[in-house]
């Protein structure tokens, strides 16, 4: 996978376009509604600069003062102290750096949370016939989370939404995310289709182009 350093440059502009000819394919056939949406990081992970901080600014002291001033603890502690702030910086901004401090678990349950909150902010649930479908990507997290609307919940349940999820992951990390994400929007169209196909006077409720934060 590339390196990308924005929400926004994850998909290229032509890829994006495909993302949103696929969405508008598979609305075509079904009343559901499908968004994207891909975020830089789910959460600010405070936690993981400031421990990262410490950890980096630490070695850097314990370096200098081993180097310079025989381990001397009065060289590193004032050290360790002054190395904090511009390390604290550092793996702020080295998004890769910065994943490391963070664990695993606290990247789902953060990837979880931020794909609920985008439901609410972009009006997901607000469909007539509850068939709202968001797929969220998250950057920093490397992770894929797909939240459905109840009238479509009630029908597959969370365990196949994350069968879709696991689909776009795995492109992720293969360095094919457009054509994973094509893939899973096509295949969540298929049970779409089959659960709730398209009626008269249907009409589109949610935005087709991929939304970035």
């Amino acid at each position: 996978m590339k390196h990308r350093l924005t929400a926004s440059d994850f998909f290229s502009e032509e890829e994006k376009e495909k993302i949103k000819a696929t969405t508008q394919d598979v609305e075509s056939r079904t009343i559901g509604e499908v968004v994207v949406m891909v975020v830089g990081s789910s959460d600010p992970y405070v936690e993981a600069d400031l421990l990262g901080g410490v950890l980096l600014g630490s070695l850097l002291s314990f370096i200098l003062t081993a180097v310079f001033f025989h381990s001397s603890i009065w060289s590193f502690v004032p050290m360790s102290f002054i190395f904090f702030f511009p390390s604290q910086w550092f793996v702020r901004k080295v998004i890769p750096l910065k994943a490391l401090f963070i664990s695993r678990e606290r990247k789902a349950d953060s990837v979880r949370r931020r794909a609920i909150r985008a439901f609410y902010e972009h009006g997901l649930y607000k469909t007539r016939k509850n068939t709202g479908v968001l797929f969220l990507l998250s950057w920093l997290e490397r992770k894929v989370w797909v939240l459905a609307d109840k009238g479509i919940h009630e029908k597959i349940g969370q365990e196949s939404l994350n069968q879709f999820a696991t689909l776009v992951s795995q492109g992720v990390r293969e360095g094919r995310a457009c054509e994973a994400l094509c893939e899973a929007i096509r295949k969540m169209g298929e049970v779409l289709s089959k659960h709730f196909p398209m009626t008269p006077g249907d009409t589109n409720e949610l935005p087709d182009a991929v939304i970035t934060e």
